[in-house]
């Protein structure tokens, strides 16, 4: 019975630390911006014009298939 007392505060202290950092997160502009990355699709790619360099990710496709 000790056990699902502990078990039950537990789960209240991590209840309370994530209503914490989710509160956290909107004060801190998290998720102001819900327009743009679902826009950002639609918006003209400027890499694959001449003179310009696309940056290069850590890992190649080829080392992904491995």
């Amino acid at each position: 019975m000790s056990a699902l007392i502990l078990l039950i505060c537990a789960s209240l202290v991590m209840a309370v630390l994530f209503l914490c950092a989710f509160v956290w997160a909107v004060r801190a502009g998290q998720y102001d911006d819900t327009c743009t990355p679902s826009m950002r699709v639609l918006l003209d790619d400027h890499s694959n014009e001449p003179g310009t360099s696309v940056p290069r990710t850590s890992r190649s496709a080829n080392e992904h298939e491995r």
